[in-house]
């Protein structure tokens, strides 16, 4: 099998060790760092501001110029941002309903997309450099949130199958009333909540659930204080001069911001976990917003044994993120998955 992509030349580090029944072979790839969007993100180049107010009218009065005359959005305005998502999702997603309770997060569309594009280059990697057929495949977005975005995407771009589980009741309500109001999305998408916080997949899947792929964008702060920090040095740079009040322009509550031990325990969490259902799931991923808990994270991988580990390096301007994915399945295992789910019939 070749996982090397069309668009990157990522380095192989080869690990193996003993198991037993046999050798197996851990690859572990890291991709180069871009500073442009994934080539098929339908975000990238500047914003036709003109295009999204025709789909959303509101958002001419939260627009400015900047000192190069252009017309731009005034970022810093919470509700210049919810209109601009609301605007790019009517124009470029198909649909006709989104809206998201007041204070929940409102995440920068273009970033989100990279992420479900990424998955999809790694679905072709696994497949003979061959993208599975939209239907064929299923998707369990942890935390899905109130917005419902890498569904909508990935239903969009992909016309994948999705489950999103989500522990927050009113994001669960807000994510299901935006199912049921965008027809294309019914069939597509179910939200499930999670009642315990300490679970991930326990409650949301069972032994007989079978995915090809788990996405999450953990909280990455391990307080509220960690967060309103955070959100203080993003306001002073959108503005250019300090700012002491914090108010956060995309959102955001306890459990989509932070979490206790932050973004490594979640994380650590989810991989711990994972390995319950490790037949039941070809490819699992979380994003890592902090390059220093990779380590950790792939020493975790390796006590439990994973077979594969990727790194994909993203980044959005000055922004830098990068996809933790794993699977568990050996080499036979993940040919008896391709010939049984993805094959065409």
């Amino acid at each position: 099998m070749d996982n090397k992509s069309e668009n990157q030349k990522p380095g192989t580090f080869l690990q193996a060790w003993n198991k037993q029944k046999g050798e197996v072979k851990k690859h572990k790839k890291k991709a180069p760092t871009t500073s442009k969007l994934h080539p098929n993100n339908l975000h990238n180049g500047q914003y036709d501001l003109d295009l999204l107010v025709e789909k959303v009218p509101e958002l001419e009065e939260f627009l400015t110029v900047n000192i190069k005359g252009d017309k731009t959005v005034k970022f810093a305005d919470p509700q210049a941002v919810l209109l601009l998502n609301k605007a790019l999702l009517f124009t470029f997603y198909d649909l006709n309903y989104w809206q998201i309770p007041e204070g929940f997060l409102c995440p920068p569309i273009p970033g989100r997309a990279d992420y479900i594009h990424y998955l999809a280059d790694l679905l072709k990697e696994s497949n003979y450099g061959k993208l599975p057929k939209g239907d064929q495949i299923t998707c369990l977005d942890i935390g899905t949130g109130s917005n419902l975005i890498y569904p909508i995407i990935g239903t969009h771009q992909y016309g994948w199958h999705f489950i999103g589980s989500e522990t927050d009741t009113r994001a669960k309500m807000a994510a299901s009333e935006i199912v049921e109001h965008n027809r294309r999305l019914q069939k597509k998408v179910e939200v499930r909540l999670q009642p315990n916080l300490e679970d991930i997949f326990t409650r949301i899947i069972d032994s007989k659930t079978r995915l090809d792929l788990v996405m999450c964008n953990p909280p990455f702060h391990a307080s509220r204080k960690e967060a309103r920090e955070a959100s203080l040095r993003k306001q002073s740079n959108l503005q250019k001069k300090e700012v002491t009040e914090s108010v956060l322009n995309f959102g955001g509550k306890g459990g989509e911001l932070w979490t206790e031990g932050g973004e490594r325990r979640f994380v650590s969490r989810m991989i711990n976990e994972s390995k319950q259902y490790e037949k039941n799931i070809f490819w699992f991923s979380s994003l890592v917003s902090k390059q220093s808990n990779l380590k950790a994270f792939e020493n975790s991988l390796d006590y439990h044994r994973a077979t594969e580990i990727k790194i994909i390096q993203m980044s959005q301007g000055n922004k830098s993120s990068r996809i933790l994915a794993w699977t568990f399945l050996n080499s036979e295992e993940q040919k008896a998955w391709r010939n049984k789910h993805w094959a065409d019939k």
